[in-house]
């Protein structure tokens, strides 16, 4: 016979009892973490009375939502709900910190609205994640503020001969005594860089980047809301800090993709300045070699403020000859360069040979899936860029020759050419694999990729812009801001008595634009083009990917939303 077993008793947790309702202002209006896209509203809770003083505008709270506890933020007080349902209590208080203020959770609303997108997308790029030992050591109780008064906007060009960040620094100097700056720069290397420059003229600032540690970045943060600093620096999701006492925002390389951020909804850092200048009534100030078509646009409508650099470079342009990679004519300005200093050489891709033809019949190399041809460096069997497939005995489809020709030089073939043409001097490259900060300034071959290029203290004798129409041939609506910042960035790493030498046609716009370091003509031209041809920024376009049959339901209800 079994013994029996004896009798245990079911334990059920039953949660703890908030308490009574705060008497005063006893609704939080909440932005909750919905997760579902289309439940962007706010939501009523009651606040208990015993958490009624740390519930604070910006506070982040655990409230719940359906069948789960999910966090929200704070965004009001008041006395009165809107529905007159069944209203949940907040649960508790996650931080007394406060992370946002009425400022900053209107542009949350704001840019929500403006990219069509849930507002907590936007908060989570916005405020960095909670670290709970970095709560226990800093407390912020005060909303942050900003200046109200007279604000501008401008955009003003970097000038040659000198580094851009120790420009932006001396005007971030010069706006401290409206109040504090806070510098949006699109990458970890730019903002090291502005750091450094500002710290040589005496100014602190604090770094809020991506790269920092969660502790560092969420305690940077809290220091900024609480005032600790008048200089923030940080990359592009710094441009929702609630800085106290914020007068300018300042754009550094405005045209840079680094500012769009690449999550939904894809805002853009310029965008989010913009938005709040205008609420805020903020200085706005725009920098970079020459302005997006963007804001080229509010340039030329008045709405912005064009300031330019005065000054002369001397440029010297050579037209390609049956595609070689240097015009004859060329060599001269390089080897009197190679006598006084370091030439940079700009080639537009990286790689080895980034196309490949047949030197009989003149056709492209294509692999079976359709995927062109490329080398991978000297001596090594073509593959395919696509599927990778290598062909150790290549011939052509067409004519059925082994003879190669490689159609598109990468950095690596150009470097190897241009060395033999000038032996004797210690090459150096630079690009996305192995990327060189600063050279030696003295005789020397640098061969680099766009936003590679390595500073050299002085300047370089010569910088020489190799196959120059490649930088404006892509196929996007950006490839010709792009294409001119390259030419500008590039000339303006020059020593003054420098040169700078494009491989390309002597017609080209960008010659005498560089040459006389003012962009205004080419982009009046190019704005004058795209108005035509009813492209960005004049007009824009959404395209919606969905089944035929649900098509026509979608045309009919969005003619009648326009009517």
């Amino acid at each position: 016979m079994a013994t029996p077993r004896l009798f245990r008793l079911k334990a059920e947790v039953a949660p703890a009892s908030s308490g009574p309702q705060a008497l005063v202002l006893p609704i939080a209006r909440v932005r909750v973490d919905t997760g579902v896209f289309h439940l962007d509203q706010l939501y009523d809770y009651f606040v208990p009375e015993r958490l009624s003083e740390d519930l604070q505008i910006g506070v982040r709270v655990q409230v719940p939502f359906g069948n789960r506890e999910t966090e929200g933020i704070v965004v009001e007080r008041v006395s009165r709900p809107l529905i007159t349902g069944e209203i949940k209590k907040i649960s508790k208080v996650i931080s007394r910190n406060q992370v946002a203020t009425s400022h900053s959770l209107q542009i949350y609303d704001e840019v929500a609205r403006i990219y069509g997108c849930n507002p907590w997308d936007i908060i989570r790029s916005a405020i960095p994640p909670r670290v709970a030992s970095v709560d226990k050591e800093i407390y912020v109780s005060e909303s942050a503020t900003s200046r109200i008064g007279k604000a501008s906007s401008v955009f003003f060009t970097f000038a040659p001969y000198s580094s851009p960040e120790s420009q932006i620094a001396v005007q971030a100097k010069e706006y401290l005594k409206f109040g504090s700056v806070l510098i949006v720069a699109p990458d970890e290397n730019d903002v090291d860089n502005i750091v450094t420059n500002l710290e040589k003229i005496g100014i602190h600032a604090l770094k809020l980047t991506a790269a920092l540690s969660r502790e560092e970045r969420y305690l940077n943060y809290l220091k900024s809301v609480k005032g600790a600093v008048k200089v923030v620096v940080g990359t592009r999701s710094s441009i929702f800090l609630p800085l106290k006492d914020l007068a300018t925002i300042m754009i550094f390389k405005e045209s840079s993709f680094d500012h769009y951020e690449v999550r939904t909804p894809g805002w853009n850092s310029r965008t989010v300045a913009e938005t709040r200048a205008r609420l805020e009534n903020l200085n706005l100030i725009l920098s970079g070699y020459s302005p997006s078509s963007d804001v080229a646009l509010q340039i030329d409508s008045k709405k912005i403020k064009y300031i330019n650099a005065r000054t002369d470079v001397s440029v010297a342009a050579f037209t390609p000859v049956s595609g070689t990679l240097l015009p004859g004519r060329i060599f001269a300005d390089i080897r009197i360069a190679l006598k006084s200093g370091p030439v940079l050489f700009l080639a537009p891709r990286k790689g080895y040979g980034n196309a490949l033809m047949c030197s009989h019949c003149k056709n492209i190399a294509l692999c079976n899936c359709g995927g062109r041809l490329a080398v991978a460096s000297k001596n090594v069997s073509p593959h395919c860029v696509h599927c990778g497939l290598i062909y150790k005995n290549w011939k052509c489809n067409f004519c059925n020759h082994e003879r190669q020709y490689l159609l598109s030089r990468g950095l690596d073939r150009a470097s190897e050419e241009i060395s033999r043409a000038f032996p004797g001097f210690p090459v150096i490259i630079s690009n996305a694999d192995i990327i060189k900060r600063e050279v030696e300034n003295r005789p020397s071959l640098v061969f680099s990729t766009p936003g590679a290029q390595p500073r050299v203290t002085g300047g370089y004798a010569a910088v020489v812009v190799l196959d120059g129409m490649r930088f404006f041939s892509h196929t996007d609506f950006r490839a010709s801001e792009r294409g001119r910042e390259i030419f500008f960035e590039t000339s303006a790493m020059l020593s003054p008595t420098g040169k700078a030498l494009f491989v390309i046609d002597e017609s080209n716009p960008i010659v005498a634009s560089v040459s006389r370091w003012n962009a205004a003509h080419i982009i009046k031209r190019e704005l004058s083009d795209r108005q035509h041809l009813n492209l960005p920024p004049f007009s824009f376009a959404i395209v919606l990917r969905m089944e035929s049959s649900n098509s026509t339901q979608i045309v009919t209800g969005l003619n009648k939303a326009i009517e």
